[in-house]
C-alpha cells in the first residue's frame, strides 16, 4: 500500500495518491492531473476512483478532467448534485481499491455533502482518515460557506459537532489524519502548520474535540470571529459542481507572448487587468502604470481570488521570464482562466522600449522610526487577529482582505505609511492604492518584523487565549 500526500503550499492544500495491488484512488486532486496519471502509469496501476471530500470553494479540483482522461469514477457524499456523471455514495458505503477498502463517512457541517474517507489496510484495520475540511489539525472546517434556505451557520455548526463526535472521535487514537488543508487556508480559523497527525493527538490538542464540550459551546466557538469568505469561493463551488475546461486548453488559450506594442494595444483596448507577479523588491523599482502586484512568492492564488472579484476578468500578465505557464496554471487552480496574454521579455522589454513606468516609494523601518515622530499616519494591512495581537501604537488596521471598506480612511494629500508582517501584502496594497490615485502611499520594507527591531512604540502582545 502506498499513500502519498501531494501538498501545494500556495493553496495550503493536500491531495492524496493511494495505491494498492494495481489500483489507485485519488482524493481531492488539483486541476492539473497529469502527475497523478504519470504516477499510476509508472507503477502500471489503474486509477479506479476519484474521491471528493466536498465541493471545494477555495480551488478548482481536478476530478472532472481526471475522470475524462482515465475513466475513473468520481465519488461524492450524500446529497451532492453534479452536472457530470458521479457516484453519489451513501453513508458507510465501502469501496475496494486493490487489497484495501475506503469507507465513506458522511460528516455534514462544513458543507452538507462533506464526507471523510476511512482507509482500512489489507488486514481490515482502520489505518487513516482523509478528513477533508471536516477536521483539520488544530481546527475544524468553517460552517458558514454552505448556508441555504433556512439552514444557518449555527445549524451547520451543530451538524459538524454531531459529525465529529459520532463519526471521528470514536476512531482509534493511532488512526492517521490526512486533512485537506494546513495553515494559510481560509477554510478554517487557526490551522496547524503540520499536515499529518493522528486522532489521538487531535483529541488531546484540538479545541473543537474537547470531550466535555457542549454543542452550544462548540457552536459559539466555531462561529465566533469568522471573517467573510473570499469573493471567489462560491464561483469555485459552481465550477466544481458543473465542470470546467481542461487546464491544458486554458494554457493553450492563455500562453500568448505579446510584444510591447501588442501588450499596450491590449491594455488600452480591453478592460484587462495588468497583473504583475514578480517579486515585490522588483516591482517597487518599476512597473507598468495601473498594474497590480500580487507576487508568485507569497500565497499568490488565494490573494488573486480574494482581490479580483470576477473570475472572468481578462488578465494581462507581467511575469519573470520562464514563469508564464506556471502563473497561468496557478491562476487556473482558483478558476481564473481568462488570461489573454503575457508581456514577452517581462518588464525589461517594457523599460527598454522607453515606455512610461511608475515606481513605488518604499522606506526602511528606521526611516519610519524618524517619521513617526512627526505624527505621520500609519496603516497596518495585516489581518485583524494579527493586529489585535500586537501593533504599532496609533496605527489603524485596514486589512488587505477588506481594503475596499477602508479606502475613505487614507489621506488624499499627505504621505502615509503602510506595512504588513514582512512586506508582501503591503506592496499589494500599495499597488492597488496607486492604481486608484493614491500616489502619496509609502511602503515600509520588511513590515512589522522590521518595525519591532526599532524603538517605535508597539502594544504589548495579547495572550492568545484572550483573542477572538
Amino acid at each position: 500500500m502506498i499513500i502519498e500526500q501531494i501538498y501545494t503550499g500556495c493553496l495550503a492544500q493536500g491531495a492524496y495518491y493511494i495505491e494498492s495491488n494495481g489500483e489507485v484512488a485519488i482524493i481531492d486532486p488539483l486541476r492539473e492531473v497529469q502527475d497523478y496519471i504519470d504516477k499510476a502509469n509508472k507503477s502500471k496501476a489503474k486509477i479506479k476512483y476519484i474521491f471528493e471530500t466536498h465541493f471545494h470553494a477555495d480551488f478548482v479540483s481536478g476530478h472532472v478532467t481526471l475522470a475524462e482522461k482515465t475513466g475513473a469514477k468520481i465519488v461524492f457524499g450524500p446529497s451532492a448534485k453534479t452536472n457530470f456523471e458521479a457516484i453519489i455514495a451513501e453513508d458507510n458505503q465501502v469501496f475496494k481499491v486493490g487489497d484495501i477498502t475506503i469507507t465513506l463517512l458522511h460528516t455534514p457541517g462544513h458543507t452538507m455533502e462533506s464526507s471523510c474517507y476511512l482507509l482500512k489496510d489489507e488486514n481490515g484495520k482502520d489505518h487513516a482518515l482523509f478528513s477533508g475540511d471536516t477536521l483539520f489539525l488544530g481546527d475544524v472546517g468553517r460552517p458558514d460557506l454552505a448556508q441555504k434556505g433556512d439552514i444557518t451557520e449555527e445549524d451547520l455548526a451543530g451538524f459538524l459537532f454531531d459529525s465529529l463526535r459520532e463519526k471521528i472521535m470514536p476512531l482509534a487514537d493511532d488512526v492517521i489524519v490526512y486533512p485537506a488543508h494546513g495553515a494559510g487556508s481560509a477554510c478554517g480559523k487557526n490551522l496547524s502548520k503540520e499536515t499529518v497527525g493522528t486522532i489521538g493527538n487531535q483529541k488531546a490538542t484540538n479545541y473543537a474535540l474537547r470531550a466535555d464540550m457542549t454543542k452550544a459551546e462548540f457552536v459559539k466557538e466555531v462561529t465566533e470571529g469568522l471573517l467573510p469568505p473570499p469573493a471567489y469561493f462560491p464561483l469555485n463551488v459552481q465550477l466544481n459542481k458543473e465542470g470546467y475546461q481542461d487546464v491544458n486548453q486554458v494554457i493553450e488559450n492563455s500562453a500568448k507572448p505579446l510584444s510591447v506594442e501588442a501588450f499596450e494595444i491590449h491594455a488600452n483596448e480591453t478592460n484587462a487587468l495588468i497583473l504583475d507577479v514578480r517579486h515585490q523588491s522588483e516591482f517597487i523599482k518599476g512597473f507598468i502604470p495601473q498594474s497590480i502586484f500580487i507576487g508568485l512568492g507569497g500565497t499568490f492564488a488565494p490573494w488573486v481570488g480574494a482581490l479580483i472579484k470576477d473570475i472572468k476578468q481578462p488578465i494581462l500578465l507581467v511575469t519573470p521570464v520562464g514563469e508564464e505557464k506556471g502563473t497561468i496554471i496557478r491562476l487556473a487552480r482558483v478558476g481564473f482562466d481568462n488570461v489573454i496574454g503575457y508581456l514577452e521579455g517581462s518588464f525589461d522589454a517594457w523599460k527598454n522600449a522607453n515606455k512610461e513606468i511608475d515606481t513605488l516609494e518604499s522606506v526602511s523601518a528606521e526611516v519610519l522610526e524618524k517619521k513617526i515622530k512627526e505624527n505621520v499616519a500609519v496603516f497596518d494591512v495585516r489581518k485583524p487577529g494579527e493586529y489585535a495581537s500586537e501593533h504599532v501604537v496609533n496605527a489603524l488596521n485596514t486589512p488587505l482582505d477588506f481594503l475596499n471598506e477602508h479606502i475613505s480612511e487614507f489621506p488624499k494629500k499627505e504621505a502615509f505609511y503602510i506595512h504588513c508582517a514582512g512586506g508582501y501584502r503591503s506592496v499589494i496594497t500599495a499597488s492597488i492604492l496607486k492604481a486608484r490615485g493614491f500616489h502619496n502611499v509609502v511602503d515600509v520594507s520588511g513590515g512589522y518584523t522590521a518595525i519591532k527591531k526599532t524603538s517605535i512604540k508597539t502594544t504589548s502582545p495579547v495572550c492568545p487565549s484572550t483573542l477572538k
